[in-house]
């Protein structure tokens, strides 16, 4: 398992439809070693700490795993399929590791961090906006490629291309029962 890419992202107006909303959804990749601290990455902001960041959702990741059909909605759009690391608003970009196989409560250690997973994200307008797609919030859906957000449960740095270990957590809930495709037997 590896942190492929690391993004930070400051708040910035996004068009939304006939509005202009704000968000922190556009991220950017960074080099070298990377604060994380109880609410997050530093250099990380969030526009609507009600929804996205705090101590539960501080870390957003996202499997790699999942770029190759988000390229092929893209090219079926005939949008651009060059989809840089950060595209779906993830702060992590990680390989090994999917929502499908994780619980609540496992924890992703890394050499000098370590990260529990709390929940899978629930797509929004702002992900729709961002990404060019009116029917992306429903595919995430559909397909169960949310991503993860994670807690800090020790905080330290992170940097891209460092590998990391999957620690078992309670195996009570899995992530995907608390996503919303999960209870209604799709996904």
């Amino acid at each position: 398992m590896r942190l492929l890419g690391l993004q930070v992202g400051g708040v910035a107006p996004l068009t939304a439809g006939d509005r202009v909303v704000m968000s922190g959804i556009h991220k950017r990749a960074v080099a070298g070693p990377v604060a994380v601290g109880r609410l997050g990455l530093a250099g990380d902001e969030q526009a609507d700490p009600s929804v996205h960041g705090g101590l539960a959702k501080a870390v957003y990741a996202y499997p790699v795993e999942h770029y190759a059909f988000w390229r092929a909605q893209r090219r079926a759009l005939g949008l651009a399929d060059d989809l840089p690391f950060g595209s779906l608003g993830e702060n992590l970009t990680v390989q090994g590791v999917l929502e499908t196989s994780l619980y609540v409560g496992d924890t992703l250690r890394f050499a000098d961090c370590e990260l529990r997973v709390t929940q899978p994200r629930r797509p929004c307008y702002k992900f729709a906006a961002f990404f060019g797609d009116p029917q992306a919030p429903r595919k995430m859906v559909q397909t169960g490629f949310c991503g993860l957000y994670l807690a800090v449960e020790r905080p330290g740095h992170l940097e891209a291309g460092e590998a990391f270990e999957l620690v078992p957590g309670p195996r009570d809930t899995t992530l995907m029962s608390l996503f919303p495709s999960s209870r209604r037997g799709a996904g």
